[in-house]
């Protein structure tokens, strides 16, 4: 996993929690909590920071795992503005992580495992979202739905519809705008 994500991580528990928490944090991992944003970094150091805090707030790992995601688009808004211009939605920026936010994610920070992302409509126009990555992190994603969602001003349920966590071979995701 690429340093930057370790850095927005930080930067969103410092911003929620204080900086104090993000090094109980590392402590509580056994990481030592050097991340380049270049740096390649074991997947494995994510998913213990996320136990970590999973374990110190009594939630989830898939609820930290959404927490994150939700509190990094407007740290990443904030870094990678031009990724979020020209969009005046949720739905069409989810749509371009594919073919455009994805693709300069590679170029920007080489090596970096992007997931991949189906997309399809229902007749009711909501968004069916396949998602496949041997990370399995599929509730980042979610989070990161619910922060576009966030900051483009609209209301989003999001609901599993099958998990790479019980074992179908990819994560559907329906996406219903509220209102």
């Amino acid at each position: 996993m690429k340093g930057i994500i370790f850095n927005i991580l930080e930067e969103a528990v410092t911003l929620e929690h204080g900086p104090d928490t993000w090094d109980d944090l590392l402590d509580a991992a056994g990481v030592d909590g050097a991340f380049t944003s270049l740096g390649s970094y074991p997947d494995e150091t994510m998913l213990a920071l996320v136990d970590a805090a999973a374990a110190a707030t009594g939630a989830a790992p898939p609820d930290v795992l959404r927490w994150f995601g939700e509190a990094a688009i407007p740290l990443l808004a904030e870094r990678y503005g031009v990724f979020f211009q020209g969009h005046r939605s949720a739905r069409s920026f989810i749509l371009s992580v594919n073919e455009i936010i994805h693709p300069e994610v590679r170029k920007l920070y080489s090596g970096a495992g992007c997931p991949h992302f189906q997309f399809s409509t229902t007749p009711d126009g909501d968004l069916i979202i396949g998602y496949q990555s041997p990370r399995r992190l599929c509730a980042l994603a979610e989070g990161f739905i619910r922060g576009a969602a966030v900051h483009y001003g609209e209301q989003v349920t999001v609901s599993h519809l099958a998990c790479m966590l019980d074992d179908s071979p990819l994560c559907r995701l329906r996406v219903r705008w509220d209102g």
